[in-house]
């Protein structure tokens, strides 16, 4: 079964949908048979890649909200991250284009290192000090060589922006045709969709009842016409 999550590094709900999908995934009894694709969706895609700015600013500007309501936000969310056991920085932190993370994704899906990558920008976004949208390229390079990529072949995606940027927007193409207009979003065998963070409890049915009813493979059995090879060999055609 592969389940594919569509979400974004500065998304918040994200870091923590991801750890109660885990926690619901790691109870599975089917977990190993199990493959899960990380997908890009940016938040802010239109913003510069030299834009950064405060968190809290962000969501002033953003949403309309205030200073103290911003905040009062962030210290809600620094208590749901603490709840499954993540660090979240509810000061100081900054907001910024997500692009070239998500293009680093998907090289590393080719690695077989995606949701290493990912844990590693989520980490590093929201619970160290250390900006990924401030100290430019080399702290990309850095978080990438952790989750287990070579550094050159990093280097290289981040000099060329054309890099990838096909499958971000392929991706963003698709959850848009799948009716997902926020994050984080799981599609599960792309039989059952399921929209926000929710409890792990949730996510632990959604995973049982998309196994039940995963389709067997019906057979069309044509006899002994059915030519085939298998571990004793080769039928070989006779002649009539």
């Amino acid at each position: 079964m592969r389940v594919e999550i569509w979400s974004d590094i500065a998304c918040p709900w994200c870091y923590v949908g991801k750890a109660r999908f885990e926690k619901a995934l790691a109870a599975f009894p089917h977990r190993d048979e199990v493959e899960v694709v990380h997908r890009s969706f940016e938040l802010d895609p239109g913003r510069a890649k030299g834009d950064v700015q405060p968190v809290i600013t962000m969501l002033t500007r953003k949403y309309g909200m205030s200073e103290a309501q911003a905040q009062a936000g962030e210290d809600n969310l620094g208590a749901q991250a603490a709840a499954e056991g993540l660090d979240y920085r509810t000061r100081d932190r900054d907001h910024g284009n997500t692009f070239d993370m998500h293009r680093l994704l998907h090289l590393a899906k080719e690695h077989g290192r995606q949701d290493q990558l990912i844990q590693a920008f989520y980490r590093a976004n929201f619970a160290e000090e250390r900006s990924v949208f401030t100290e430019g390229d080399e702290r990309l390079v850095e978080l990438a060589v952790e989750a287990g990529l070579d550094a050159d072949r990093v280097r290289a995606v981040l000099a060329d922006p054309d890099a990838y940027a096909d499958a971000v927007r392929a991706d963003e193409r698709e959850a848009a045709q799948l009716g997902a207009n926020g994050v984080p979003f799981f599609v599960l065998d792309r039989t059952y969709g399921v929209s926000g963070a929710q409890p792990a409890e949730v996510f632990t049915q959604a995973l049982s009842q998309a196994w039940g009813e995963r389709s067997p493979l019906r057979l069309i059995d044509e006899g002994d016409d059915a030519q085939a090879c298998g571990p004793d060999g080769c039928a070989v055609p006779q002649p009539g």
